[in-house]
């Protein structure tokens, strides 16, 4: 576990009596950023910031092709859900359950959600942190997968994944020209999914 990961636990320690556990929120689809701002300012204006600890929305890093070149962007892992660190009071839950682009909370019942285990939540830093770490190609590829080739001499033929290369961005494709089976090296933008 690295230091910064060690802050992230440690760091949610609230007033004695009130125990802040981990809640999921579901938000409108790519609105889960908005939520997270529209919950900070909420709060602020509320005063309540001792009731609450740290608001996540689960992201990840993921590397793909863009003209040709590398870029990285971050793609959310549970798309629609937010994770809420808080006192369920009724307070607490009517400030987050009417907060702009929150649909409700996740498990439970209707006016008492359940909380997630801290367990769960840590995996989903680590795999948040991971993503920052290396991240990930946004397509993966899979050898023995038949793809089409959309760019270059090659164009329009099919071809099945012999090699995949993430560090090079290059995949080795195996390509039948005149009825034999050639080796071509391509570039993970010029092939597509079938």
């Amino acid at each position: 576990m690295s230091e910064d990961q060690n802050v992230v636990a440690t760091e949610s320690t609230a007033p004695a009596g009130l125990p802040k556990r981990w809640y999921v929120v579901h938000a409108y689809s790519g609105m889960e950023k908005a939520v997270e701002r529209n919950l900070r300012e909420r709060i602020d204006r509320a005063g309540m910031q001792d009731k609450f600890g740290r608001i996540l929305v689960p992201t990840e890093e993921v590397v793909e092709l863009k003209n040709g070149k590398k870029a990285v962007t971050e793609r959310r892992f549970f798309p629609g859900y937010v994770l809420v660190e808080m006192v369920m009071e009724d307070d607490t839950w009517h400030l987050v359950k009417h907060t702009s682009k929150v649909t409700g909370f996740v498990g439970g019942a209707k006016n008492r959600p359940a909380p997630i285990s801290e367990a769960e939540v840590m995996k989903i830093v680590n795999q948040m942190q991971e993503g920052v770490d290396k991240p990930r190609p946004k397509v993966e590829w899979v050898v023995g997968e038949i793809v089409r080739v959309k760019e270059g001499p090659f164009t329009d033929f099919n071809g099945s994944i012999e090699e995949v290369n993430y560090d090079k961005s290059k995949l080795r494709v195996s390509v039948t020209i005149f009825g034999r089976a050639t080796p071509v090296e391509l570039d993970f933008a010029q092939v597509e999914k079938v």
